[in-house]
């Protein structure tokens, strides 16, 4: 066996309690202390949640105003788009007639 098997072996290996262990137990539930030592976390106050509730309400809208505002811009484009290719045709239409009523 190894050195650090050996340390690990006589860490882990079963002990006997001192003799005043229950006395000392008790004593420290008796006072309290274990009470303090396992109480759960104190809940944050109403005011921090509804502060963080509407920190999060804000956010999402905001986030759900810029998508709108990506969508509003996609179709402006793609109107604009649209729009541009007609003009074009209408455009090249009324240069072949001008060319065309030429002499």
């Amino acid at each position: 066996m190894d050195w650090l098997e050996q340390e690990l072996k006589q860490a882990l290996e079963r002990k006997m309690p001192a003799s005043d262990f229950a006395a000392r137990v008790t004593a420290a539930a008796e006072r309290g202390a274990l009470q303090a030592r396992w109480r759960l976390p104190r809940r944050p106050p109403r005011r921090w949640m509804a502060a963080a509730a509407l920190l999060l309400v804000a956010s999402g809208a905001m986030g759900y105003r810029e998508y709108r505002g990506r969508v509003a811009k996609a179709r402006v484009m793609l109107a604009l788009r649209i729009t541009g290719g007609r003009l074009n045709y209408v455009q090249k239409q009324a240069l072949r007639a001008s060319r065309e009523a030429r002499p």
